[in-house]
């Protein structure tokens, strides 16, 4: 069974009147983490889009490069992201919601707050308007200090040209500590350690990108020191 069509069913209360945001209180339970964190990074990423003041091509094919959504399941991730733009629930209702789901499990959250800045760059342009709203679910999610600056780093151009920052460590670390930050990472990212997580096999491929700018990271800090 597709992940999408799991999520059709979660939706299927929305027939008797129930709201996209109450489904997520009926997905707590550990085999359905994976359909919540699909919904919640479509539910949320579809108020980022509208951020800026307008929803882009861009920025909606972005969902489908994220989750690899094939033609056939396409119209039931569509379904969820204009359930989610038209929906009365405001942004930060979402996020309180998802991190009353999540608790502390902070890599899932920022495995979701990677694919709303994923979202959010589809376009080629980082809005004043969506940084403020990605600042916020961060706020919300309760993220470690620095982590958001890490993925702003990596994810939108000039933002910082630290490599240590990507790492996640002081720009005066050692050698030794940057690659065990390093090693660390690479083990965190593992698609095994990802689905362990809760993350659907169609949002894995996100770390691809992310293990590049990791491997990138540590070769620029490891080649200066050399």
């Amino acid at each position: 069974m597709s992940i999408w069509t799991r999520i059709s069913e979660a939706l299927s209360a929305l027939a008797t009147g129930e709201g996209l945001s109450a489904v997520f209180d009926r997905l707590r339970a550990a085999p359905e983490r994976s359909v919540a964190f699909t919904i919640a990074v479509i539910a949320l990423g579809a108020k980022m889009a509208k951020a800026d003041g307008q929803v882009t091509r861009d920025e909606v094919t972005a969902f489908r490069e994220v989750f690899q959504i094939g033609d056939d399941d396409a119209q039931g991730a569509a379904r969820v992201f204009n359930l989610a733009r038209t929906d009365v629930a405001g942004f930060d209702d979402y996020a309180r919601r998802i991190k009353g789901m999540f608790g502390d499990d902070t890599p899932i959250l920022g495995d979701l707050m990677e694919g709303l800045f994923h979202i959010a760059m589809a376009d080629g342009i980082y809005h004043p308007n969506e940084n403020a709203f990605l600042e916020k679910v961060a706020e919300i999610f309760a993220l470690p200090e620095g982590q958001f600056e890490t993925l702003r780093a990596r994810f939108v151009p000039n933002s910082s040209p630290l490599p240590h920052t990507v790492l996640g460590i002081a720009p005066n670390a050692t050698k030794e500590e940057a690659r065990a930050a390093w090693r660390k990472l690479v083990r965190a990212n593992h698609p095994d350690a990802l689905m362990a997580r809760g993350l659907p096999e169609e949002a894995v491929r996100m770390a691809e990108k992310r293990m590049i700018d990791i491997n990138r990271a540590w070769e620029t800090i490891s080649g200066k020191a050399a």
